[in-house]
């Protein structure tokens, strides 16, 4: 109530249907990721477009996931285990997912999520441009799978059409060595906090930089 930019309350990576559901009913969000990704792709598209209608009724927008953006990070499930064999999302897959009703967009073309190998990430760029020539407008293009991207490699995901970034450990290096280089010396645990917010603040102000966000809220 207090903020002076619009606030969105958001549900990443919601995987259980009945949770789905349940937060849709009581709980305010605004949008709600639903991944059936762990499914097989017909079980994938018929759950996310029951649940896609099911939050629109509720007046809460929906993200969704076509391909498999292998790995896993906090609160998303492994995937990397299961017999189901690592997709990247296709234009054809494009067209099935927007069909669903969604109106976010979350492709994998190289992306992933948790950490990259020695070599970074490794993304198709003609992949990601055929993603955004089918996808056309008709809903926004997500990026998943963040951590340690060099500000050129977001910038050009950006170039490339993403117009909602997630981001995890880019936002949070500096916070989590905050509070394992201070917690012994401030046994307040409420001011420990608070200082390691001002270190997110810090770097969630970079990548707003980075992204092109800044002062466009």
């Amino acid at each position: 109530k207090e903020a002076t930019v619009p606030i969105a309350i958001h549900m990443d990576h919601a995987m259980d249907e009945q949770l789905i559901r349940d937060s849709a009913d009581n709980l305010p969000f605004d949008s709600i990721m639903v991944d059936m990704s762990h499914h097989e792709m017909e079980e994938n598209l018929a759950r996310t477009k029951e649940l896609v209608a099911y939050c629109h009724a509720r007046g809460i927008a929906t993200e969704a996931e076509p391909g498999r953006i292998e790995g896993g990070e906090d609160g998303v499930a492994d995937t990397a285990d299961l017999d189901l064999e690592g997709k990247l999302t296709t234009a054809e897959q494009v067209e099935d997912f927007v069909a669903t009703g969604i109106d976010f967009l979350a492709p994998a073309f190289g992306n992933v999520h948790g950490e990259y190998t020695a070599k970074g990430p490794i993304l198709e760029w003609d992949r990601l441009e055929k993603i955004r020539e089918a996808v056309n407008g008709r809903v926004r293009i997500v990026l998943h799978g963040t951590n340690d991207f060099p500000e050129d490699i977001m910038k050009r995901c950006i170039k490339g059409g993403v117009s909602k970034v997630n981001v995890n450990k880019l936002v949070l290096d500096d916070y989590l060595v905050h509070i394992k280089e201070k917690s012994a010396t401030t046994p307040q645990l409420t001011v420990l906090m608070e200082q390691g917010v001002k270190e997110i603040r810090k770097l969630t102000e970079w990548q707003m930089d980075v992204c092109g966000s800044t002062g466009k809220a």
